[in-house]
């Protein structure tokens, strides 16, 4: 598919996860070892070229335990082909709309909560917060700053591919970041 095809193909519709998914976590344990983190998705694309991806973070493999609930919204921005494949593209995944967080466990709310800040109310169970232009270390988020995700995009078979996260834990918040691996598929929820 062109980048054209692309994203007349996925507006409208609603990208699932198929299963939890385990990336890298970017904080690694006092010993240096990258630890897991498991989570699913789902991606909405609206005309426009403007996303709303939920994600929910949990604390086990089965996705059993909800620790906490994501809503990104913004803009998508395709660039020049990927190498990885043909039909591959370069995307950035703008988060100027909202950058939202909800604790869904008390046991996250009460870590936020140890942070610092006078920007933030605070975190309580089911209670959201934007953290959109905040710095918001848990996140690695700076203040003033728009969340940029360089991130790829890949239809195969209707199944829809992102990057898989780099095996060392570093966010795709620079260009130089962006995956050169797909990651395990979305399908089109029904």
């Amino acid at each position: 598919m062109t980048a054209e095809q692309i994203k007349q193909y996925i507006i409208g519709g609603e990208w699932v996860s198929i299963t939890p998914e385990v990336r890298p976590s970017i904080s690694p344990s006092a010993t240096g070892v990258i630890q897991p983190f498991y989570l699913t998705r789902v991606f909405k694309y609206k005309t426009g070229d403007k996303f709303e991806c939920i994600v929910i973070n949990y604390a086990d493999p089965n996705g059993k335990v909800p620790l906490v609930k994501i809503e990104i919204k913004g803009h998508i921005i395709f660039r020049d082909e990927h190498p990885i494949t043909q039909g591959a593209y370069q995307v950035d995944y703008v988060a100027d709309e909202a950058y939202e967080v909800t604790p869904l466990h008390q046991g996250f709310a009460d870590a936020v909560n140890k942070i610092p800040s006078a920007v933030f109310n605070k975190w309580e169970l089911n209670v959201m917060q934007d953290v959109k232009d905040k710095a918001f270390p848990a996140f690695g988020l700076t203040e003033g700053q728009i969340y940029v995700d360089y991130d790829l995009i890949y239809i195969y078979n209707d199944l829809f591919f992102n990057g898989s996260k780099n095996v060392d834990g570093r966010a795709f918040d620079k260009p130089e970041n962006r995956p050169t691996n797909l990651q395990v598929p979305l399908v089109r929820k029904r």
